[in-house]
Parts: C-alpha cells; sequence; structure tokens
C-alpha cells in the first residue's frame, strides 16, 4: 500500500501548466519554425546579391516573399516579449534571455524592419528618392543586419532542429514540457508564406523598372 501510494503521489506532482496555444513551449516552437524558413530566403536572397543583374526578379521576388514569415517571427517573439513582462507564470519560469541576446534582439528587429522597408521603398519609388538615396540606407542597414543577425543566429540555431523535430513528432521537447496546438502553428506559419507570396506576386513586376 505504501508503495502504491508513493507511486500516485509522484504521479499527481504538479506539472508546468499549457494552454491551448502550448505556452513558452509553443511559441519557442513557432519561433524555431518559422526561423528556419526565414533562414533558408535569406539564404537564396544572398546568392541572388552574387550575381544581381541576372537574378534582379528573383531578388525582388524573395525580398517580398520574406515580408509575410518576418512578420510572424516578430509577432511570436514580440508576444514572449509581452507575456513574460506582464508577468505571465509560465512564461517567468523560462527566465530572461542572456544579457547579449537582450541586446541583439531590438537591433535585429530594428535591422530587419530597415532592410525591407528600404527595399519596398527601393521598389516603389526608385533607388534615388529621398534626400537621403535609398540605394545608400539599404545597402548600410544591410550590413548592419548581417552583423547583428549573424549573432543572433549562432546564438539560436543549435536548437532549431530539437525543436522543430519535436514538434513534427508532436513529442515533448524540454524538461518534458507539452506544446499543443501544433496544427496551430503550422497553419500560421503556411498563412504567412501565403501572404508573403501574395505581395511577391503582386510586386514582382516592379523590378522590370529598375532594369530599364
Amino acid at each position: 500500500m505504501t508503495s502504491i501510494s508513493s507511486t500516485a503521489t509522484v504521479d499527481r506532482q504538479p506539472q508546468p501548466p499549457t494552454t491551448r496555444h502550448g505556452g513558452p513551449e509553443g511559441n519557442a516552437r513557432l519561433t524555431a519554425a518559422v526561423g528556419a524558413v526565414l533562414l533558408i530566403l535569406f539564404a537564396v536572397q544572398g546568392v541572388t546579391i552574387l550575381s544581381l543583374h541576372q537574378l534582379l526578379t528573383v531578388h525582388f521576388f524573395v525580398g517580398l516573399l520574406l515580408i509575410g514569415p518576418v512578420g510572424l517571427k516578430l509577432a511570436a517573439t514580440g508576444y514572449r516579449f509581452f507575456r513574460y513582462y506582464t508577468g505571465s507564470p509560465a512564461y517567468r519560469r523560462q527566465g530572461p534571455p542572456a544579457p547579449l541576446l537582450r541586446v541583439l534582439g531590438p537591433l535585429v528587429v530594428a535591422t530587419t524592419v530597415a532592410v525591407l522597408t528600404t527595399g519596398v521603398l527601393m521598389a516603389l519609388l526608385g533607388r534615388h528618392a529621398g534626400p537621403v538615396p535609398l540605394l545608400l540606407l539599404h545597402k548600410a542597414s544591410f550590413f548592419c543586419w548581417l552583423a547583428v543577425t549573424g549573432l543572433h543566429v549562432l546564438a539560436h540555431i543549435w536548437r532549431l532542429p530539437r525543436l522543430i523535430g519535436a514538434d513534427l513528432r508532436n513529442r515533448p521537447a524540454q524538461h518534458g514540457a507539452s506544446a499543443p496546438g501544433r496544427g496551430r502553428r503550422w497553419s500560421l506559419l503556411a498563412l504567412a508564406l501565403g501572404a508573403g507570396l501574395a505581395i511577391a506576386l503582386a510586386g514582382t513586376h516592379l523590378a522590370s523598372g529598375w532594369r530599364r
């Protein structure tokens, strides 16, 4: 009887609560999935830079396509930030990011927005528009983005296989934490890619103006 009672007591030990959205673990898995997609798209974009004249249309297309996944990444990380600093117990238990990552986070956001915004404005207005040429701003923001995002990727890339693999297998990934809402996470990623694709298809024709 004693052993059965002890086992029951162990089984009833409180577990970290989760929500239908998966809580911090679900947020981490969504961020990892969209991060992996962004790594692939940015890698393709980097290849187009090496031969921009021949791959200008592809550069425009991928640049516009990035808007959807980048928006989802900012939303997921912003939600985690909001829940942590508004005192959500589940997110507080995860603790804050390392000091370096807390410094890098806003810089990654700012430079990413700057690169995409200047790119879209160049497509619409031309490379020489503005008191400071948009092309110059686009190049400067890109090099700043490359520096801070490189450090950001190095700090997080080792977690991607574990988080994405656990979500694909629908299994706990960290300290036995479950993460319901897998279908919702992958639907959000598909929706973000679909939105980016729609923007890219609508705006890629602007590349023809640059060729002239």
